[in-house]
């Protein structure tokens, strides 16, 4: 494949930085709006939804929610190019295509909050539906059930393999590691551990509920991120897990940001 232009190397840069950006301070926002939960300060268990809902009441939170909206629409163009161009030779195989494949869901995804951020800016009733309510309109097609469950299968093995990276550093091939201090990749290495690995315990319980909601055909047994984490708060020392997955989270926003910086983005 011909390597693009300057002008559109530089403009993929740009678009996956920002994105990563945003992602990252997406996730900061979920985990410290839980951690203010936990304290008993006003914060609340919640998705995506929910962190751009609090920034938009923020002094210049109009601002940041069009810098969020600019970011996300960023960070699916930079998916995009990862899945149609194959900018990181994951090649063509089966275990190449369901990754590239996962990379177009994940950039339709945060097309969805891009556009979510959009709707509140237009003060057009932004946010999106709950996730039981989604799963009902899934489950009402013919295969809807199955379709649900595949997907509760889709966020288990995202999240066993969030859990993987994390441990096993696969992640760093892709940083500037020569453009890194001695301590700053021990720090990014330390912060990216602790966040994914929360992400993907997050995302276990989302694909658990998902998947019980389709053996036992009930849309309300689903749930979402913000589902998830309250889930993990109704259990035995609750608080005290949740301030840990909300650390987690916020660890996972950094992990986001170290990527914003030295993630190698050539397409």
């Amino acid at each position: 494949m011909d390597h693009p232009s300057g002008n559109t190397q530089r403009l993929v840069t740009i678009a996956a930085r920002c994105g990563y950006t945003a992602k990252g301070m997406i996730y900061i926002t979920i985990g410290w709006l839980s951690m203010m939960a936990v304290l008993g300060m006003g914060g609340s268990n919640g998705g995506s939804t929910e962190a751009i809902n609090k920034l938009a009441t923020q002094p210049f939170g109009s601002v940041l929610i069009a810098l969020l909206a600019v970011g996300l629409f960023g960070y699916t163009a930079w998916r995009l190019v990862q899945a149609f161009f194959d900018a990181e030779n994951k090649g063509r195989d089966w275990k190449g295509i369901l990754t590239r494949l996962g990379y177009v869901l994940s950039g339709l995804i945060y097309a969805g909050v891009a556009i979510n951020c959009v709707e509140l800016l237009l003060d057009s009733g932004g946010g999106s539906s709950s996730t039981s309510s989604q799963t009902r309109t899934v489950m009402a097609h013919p295969g809807g059930i199955v379709a649900i469950f595949l997907v509760g299968l889709g966020f288990l093995g995202v999240g066993l393999r969030q859990i993987w990276r994390g441990w096993n550093h696969s992640y760093k091939k892709n940083w500037h590691l020569n453009e890194m201090t001695r301590t700053q990749r021990l720090i990014a290495a330390n912060v990216s551990r602790v966040g994914l690995t929360a992400r993907g315990i997050v995302f276990m319980i989302v694909a658990l509920f998902l998947c019980l909601s389709a053996i036992n055909t009930d849309p309300d047994d689903a749930r979402g991120l913000g589902g998830a984490l309250s889930a993990v708060a109704e259990q035995p020392f609750g608080p005290w897990l949740l301030s840990l997955v909300a650390l987690g989270l916020m660890a996972y926003g950094g992990y986001c940001l170290v990527n914003a910086r030295f993630r190698n983005v050539n397409a």
